[in-house]
């Protein structure tokens, strides 16, 4: 009896009903609002999105805001030309977290993207810039082993001064005990 009233198949999970620029869209520069939309997220949750440029540095992404309870919109650093990836993490209404990515292109020509509907009107937190920086492998605009030798080279000197500052210190008090002896 039950097979012919027929139904909706239940769904464990939350899946990515929408996006903006969406999985294998072709964008024009410049756009700094990314949007996802999936089913019903948990409440108190906040995604993780995560974006890499077409040079394989990761791209400034602020803390999402969810809105409707579905829609994920965050601000990002306006996208330059080239294949993109976008990474993020959800947790569904039930509790379970999944993890998915997709990649678009952004490219010179193509059409512009509209901030979506959901996002307009949002506080969105501006990109932090210094994220970046740390997630591609860069400290103060160096590479990651550059940066450390500076850093090295910077300890060392300070060592140094503090070493020799003590032997100056100590050769005053020596010297000025030998005059009083005298």
């Amino acid at each position: 009896m039950l097979l012919f009233l027929g139904g909706t198949p239940a769904y464990a999970h939350t899946a990515l009903q929408n996006a903006t620029p969406g999985p294998g869209a072709k964008v024009a520069p410049g756009a700094d609002v990314v949007s996802l939309t999936f089913g019903r997220l948990k409440s108190g949750t906040t995604p993780k999105i995560n974006l890499t440029g077409p040079d394989g540095t990761a791209v400034p992404v602020g803390q999402p805001v969810v809105a409707d309870d579905s829609v994920t919109c965050a601000a990002v650093t306006p996208l330059r030309a080239g294949v993109n990836t976008l990474t993020y993490t959800v947790t569904s209404a039930d509790g379970d977290t999944q993890s998915n990515a997709f990649q678009f292109e952004v490219a010179d020509g193509a059409e512009a993207v509209a901030v979506p509907s959901a996002c307009r009107g949002l506080s969105l937190p501006a990109p932090y810039v210094g994220a970046a920086s740390a997630k591609s492998g860069t400290i103060l605009g160096l590479s990651r082993t550059a940066a450390l030798a500076v850093l090295a080279g910077a300890a060392l000197v300070i060592v140094g001064a503090v070493i020799l500052g003590v032997r100056m210190l100590r050769g005053a008090r020596t010297t000025g005990r030998r005059k009083a002896t005298v």
